[in-house]
């Protein structure tokens, strides 16, 4: 079989298990959506959702957050963690947003990776899941479950990225992100995972894992 043949088995159980992909963390608009994916780095996407809420009443926007101490988002947003890193990030970004792009979130790759705390992975997220531009985001789980089911040989999630995006239709990459996920977190986990049970890997995993 080869790896493209393999990939569109994948992505039909996928479908089958997933066909509704509602966006994990709870957001009203780019903005906060980019905040709360902020947060999401080292964090549940729980943890976040029971955090924002809180941090979202005080400023839900550019222009609120900026009236904000970093202290006071610090305190805010501690139990997510690197709290200080984060809320630096938080105030900063926001005062770009206002300062370069009239207080918006950009619908730009290069303009999101150069915030302040918004890697690739982040601003992909945010393109696919505010702007629904199609992106694929890769962080450690999707890079561990590629490697897992042999569709990328690749030793980190760039390499990852790439070779995902070969295999499955751009216009898919949005949901299957998310499939993905949900999949790896019902099935496929990092630890206690069993690959004779595991709809996927129980066909398609590498031996070992």
């Amino acid at each position: 079989m080869t790896r493209q043949e393999k990939a569109d088995q994948i992505a039909d159980i996928l479908e089958d298990l997933y066909p509704e992909t509602p966006i994990p963390l709870d957001h009203k608009d780019p903005y906060t959506l980019l905040i709360g994916v902020l947060l999401s780095a080292q964090c549940t996407d729980e943890r976040v959702n029971k955090t924002t809420p809180k941090l979202f009443a005080r400023a839900d926007t550019p222009q609120k957050m900026i009236h904000l101490e970093v202290s006071e988002i610090e305190d805010i947003i501690r139990p997510c963690g690197l709290a200080p890193r984060k809320s630096k990030a938080i105030s900063v970004l926001s005062q770009m947003l206002l300062d370069l792009h009239g207080g918006e979130v950009p619908q730009d790759m290069e303009a999101l990776e150069a915030l302040p705390g918004v890697g690739h992975k982040t601003a992909s997220v945010v393109m696919a899941q505010a702007f629904g531009v199609p992106a694929f985001p890769v962080d450690t789980h999707i890079h561990r479950l590629a490697h897992r089911w042999t569709l990328s040989t690749g030793k980190n999630v760039v390499k990852t990225e790439a070779d995902l995006k070969k295999v499955f239709p751009r216009e898919k990459w949005n949901k299957l992100h998310l499939q993905i996920i949900f999949f790896g977190r019902e099935y496929c986990p990092a630890r206690g995972h069993d690959p004779k049970v595991c709809p996927i890997c129980s066909q398609y995993g590498r031996k070992g894992l």
